[in-house]
């Protein structure tokens, strides 16, 4: 049996973790849960944000399924997220978004995974004083974005994809962007022998933005520094459905971190009327990742039903299920 490192959150995490631990029995998946407080419940209880003995259970356990936490407002709070991903080097951050029934969007045939790296670019928050101003550095490593283009590469590879194109602004960031666009040629010539069927390309973030919105069904596996990657996929998020349909993994060498990417919408927490579908997803990846594809794939295939029926619709896709409902729509059709 697997031991996962269960965070519920905040806001509506602990009614959307609910929902997974009731889908996950229905599977009859081999896994057993440890809970733990993360984010502002966690900083209430305990004074911190991520408490040592989390830190020690996702050391222990290696793997994680992470619901929304809230950062309390104020000077000085540094993101939940942002601590994991430095606290546990978790570099690639991995968002697939595919089409599904009965979701808003004007397409049909979207089948996208976006690997941004997450450790550096701007996200390193080194910003200093002028006497006019501020001035923040970006942050670009050859080692960094060999990594995640290397992981970008291998992914597409193992999938049988058919592209992958960098994401960058090299043509204005010369050094920066145009080391990351560098180490990308490099290793899409080594990849262009050992798969060649894999058609490797380069986009501009600004012309990447507006293929997106035009023509997204050309384009399949992306990579991407930090800040861009940050920005497509909540963008791509949206042409899917939203990012109450996009799950997301913070993956590193040793640890891994399964997470739904939408907000901890304390407006709607107690409710009862929050949509799982980014979280039992995320969960799905998480499935994956520690050998279980067949538990997933039962579970993405529910959701699909689910949502084909269109007779138990959560709020946010027209529907009136409530999460419970919706939930257990998904265990009847495992």
């Amino acid at each position: 049996m697997k031991r996962i490192t269960l965070f519920p959150g905040d806001g509506i995490g602990p009614e959307i973790t609910e929902s997974f631990r009731q889908v996950c029995d229905a599977l009859g998946a081999d896994v057993a849960f440890d809970e733990e407080l993360l984010g502002e419940r966690a900083y209430k209880e305990t004074g911190s944000l991520i408490p040592e003995s989390a830190v020690n259970s996702l050391r222990r356990n290696k793997v994680a399924l992470k619901a929304p936490c809230t950062t309390p407002v104020g000077r000085g709070f540094r993101s939940v997220n942002v601590q994991l991903r430095v606290l546990f080097d978790l570099y690639i951050n991995f968002r697939p978004a595919k089409t599904l029934p009965n979701t808003p969007s004007r397409y049909e045939n979207i089948d996208l995974a976006t690997f941004r790296e997450n450790t550096e670019d701007l996200y390193i928050g080194d910003e200093y004083e002028t006497e006019d101003g501020f001035i923040a550095r970006k942050k670009i490593t050859r080692s960094a974005s060999e990594r995640i283009i290397r992981a970008a590469f291998e992914w597409a590879a193992a999938h049988k994809r058919q592209r992958i194109t960098c994401v960058h602004k090299a043509n204005i960031l010369k050094k920066t962007d145009g080391l990351f666009l560098e180490v990308f040629n490099e290793v899409a010539e080594e990849y262009a022998k050992k798969c060649p069927a894999l058609r490797a390309d380069d986009r501009i973030i600004d012309n990447m933005c507006m293929q997106l919105v035009t023509d997204p069904e050309k384009y399949d596996t992306l990579v991407a520094p930090n800040l861009y990657g940050d920005i497509i996929t909540d963008l791509i998020a949206g042409l899917v459905g939203g990012l109450g349909m996009a799950p997301a993994a913070n993956i590193g060498r040793d640890v891994a971190v399964f997470e739904a990417v939408h907000g901890s919408a304390p407006d709607i927490a107690g409710l009862g009327i929050a949509n799982p579908t980014a979280f039992l997803l995320s969960g799905a990846l998480m499935l994956e990742h520690i050998g279980l594809p067949d538990d997933a794939a039962r579970l993405r295939g529910a959701i699909e039903e689910v949502l084909s029926e269109g007779k138990a619709l959560p709020r946010d896709l027209g529907g009136v299920a409530s999460t419970d409902e919706y939930t257990h729509a998904v265990i009847a059709n495992l």
